[in-house]
């Protein structure tokens, strides 16, 4: 690795603190409005000054040199701006709720990367510049996000994700700006658009301004934080559909609502990965609809919401609770962590391992049982109209195994450190998949990670990280190849 490639690297990744100092003065701002409290006020304030000179000092690093990425430096750029961003987006928290280090990282490294698993209780009395930044956090990392997945993933070809590559994902100097600028402008117009329909919805259904904001940026990222310990259970039924709403929006390809709005106005309903989604989203929600109406003295239509919003919940990785669902018992906990493998639609703010892998490992199975029947035919192998080659499926495969090998490795770790198999297979799966909440008594939807000792935090920050920068990303900057030019 150059020091040119270093010093570009730095340069951009400055510039990306320096917007994080200005995320941290809109949040200062709105501590004026909300809460005048001198400790917040202060501990954003000098977040700001230590975040926005230390982007500055990494720019200058630079010089007059130009600016010359390859596609691989892509890899180091990726996974160093998420984790600086993280170091520093951590300072607010540990000026403003006085906890440690490691835990402000895990609930910042759980903000940025859509999360949602938290360490912070008695969040109804929390400071609300604390709560403020936790959701914008989720606001960030979503778009932040569904950018990298539709402008680099396809070009770094992780995970299958080149199955999405339009020309808007080519990588060269002369053509990368203007074509990424076109499309993030595009990104956050829809983005913030979501945001504001978010905010007056759930305003009017009852929340307080303070608090419709912040669930609407939680709920668009499709991250969970909330303002109280109850989620959104504390809110009026009229709140939980809307949550679902948003919750749905945020899991849709957001390449769609661009060609949407572009004049294609069955973009989305033609699209295979999203017919998929709510078919899934349709069986699962009535599954457990009627065995929880079966299992309670609720109404049909209330046990239809509460299990709709469980179900999205943990299919979109948000994490929002109306009903600790670990209670229903043992045939509805096996579901809800299935579900949580599933994830939502390909370039959306959702994680885990996303429809369109089911999809395409279903029609390759189909595939291959037909060719043991006819060995000799040739069966055409396509996904959306693309033709799946060696390299896609290859992709695909190689991504699945280290997901499943990333969630087992973790799950032992936790092991070791005396966890039962529940919260430790759980916890694994919730971290990785980017869903927030595990299952059990410790870390399941009523309770949060505060519990668990600094080294599972640690384990568990990287395991989001790894999640939300599809696995591959970062298991490539361990090869000792990818350093020597």
């Amino acid at each position: 690795m150059t020091k040119q490639t270093l010093s570009s690297v730095s340069y951009i990744v400055g510039f990306f603190l320096i917007a994080l100092s200005f995320s941290m003065l809109a949040l200062l701002i709105t501590v004026f409005i909300f809460e005048h409290t001198a400790s917040d006020i202060a501990a954003f304030f000098w977040s700001i000054i230590f975040t926005f000179f230390a982007g500055l000092f990494m720019i200058k690093q630079k010089g007059n040199k130009q600016t010359h990425l390859r596609p691989r430096d892509m890899y180091l750029l990726t996974a160093s701006s998420w984790i600086i961003v993280c170091i520093f987006a951590a300072l607010p928290m540990t000026m403003i709720s006085h906890i440690s280090y490691t835990d402000a990282f895990f609930e910042a490294m759980s903000g940025i990367t859509t999360t949602g698993a938290t360490v912070l209780s008695h969040l109804d009395d929390s400071p609300k510049g604390l709560l403020m930044w936790r959701s914008m956090l989720h606001w960030i990392g979503g778009v932040g996000f569904i950018v990298m997945a539709v402008a680099v993933l396809p070009m770094l070809r992780v995970g299958g994700m080149r199955l999405f590559q339009t020309e808007s994902s080519e990588w060269s100097e002369e053509k990368v700006l203007p074509r990424s600028h076109i499309i993030a402008k595009y990104i956050l117009s829809i983005y913030l658009v979501f945001t504001l329909i978010g905010i007056i919805g759930f305003y009017w259904a009852g929340m307080s301004l303070f608090d419709a904001i912040n669930h609407s940026m939680s709920a668009v990222s499709t991250g969970g934080f909330s303002t109280s310990d109850q989620s959104i259970g504390k809110f009026l039924p009229a709140t939980h559909w809307i949550a679902i709403g948003l919750m749905l929006l945020g899991s849709l390809p957001f390449s769609l609502y661009v060609a949407t709005i572009k004049g294609n106005y069955q973009a989305l309903w033609k699209d295979e990965q999203v017919r998929g989604f709510f078919t899934i989203l349709t069986i699962f929600c009535l599954l457990l609809t009627l065995w929880h109406w079966k299992n309670t003295e609720e109404s049909f239509f209330d046990s239809l919401r509460v299990a709709s919003v469980s179900v999205i919940s943990v299919v979109t990785t948000t994490g929002f609770m109306v009903e600790d669902y670990s209670k229903w018992g043992g045939f509805a906990m096996i579901i809800f962590f299935y579900l949580t493998f599933l994830g939502g639609c390909s370039g959306s703010t959702t994680g885990g391992l996303k429809i369109f892998r089911f999809q395409v490992t279903l029609r390759l199975l189909n595939a291959n049982l037909k060719q043991l029947i006819h060995p000799k035919a040739i069966i055409p192998q396509k996904y959306n109209g693309h033709n799946l080659d060696e390299e896609i499926v290859r992709s695909i495969l190689t991504f699945s195994f280290f997901f499943c090998f990333i969630i087992a490795i973790i799950a032992l770790i936790l092991a070791f450190l005396g966890y039962d198999m529940v919260t430790s297979l759980t916890g694994a799966v919730t971290t990785v998949c980017n869903v927030g909440p595990g299952l059990g008594d410790v870390i399941g939807p009523a309770s949060n990670f505060a519990s668990l000792p600094d080294l599972a935090k640690w384990v568990l920050s990287f395991g989001m990280l790894l999640g939300r920068l599809e696995i591959i990303t970062l298991l490539v900057l361990l090869i000792p190849s990818f350093w020597r030019y």
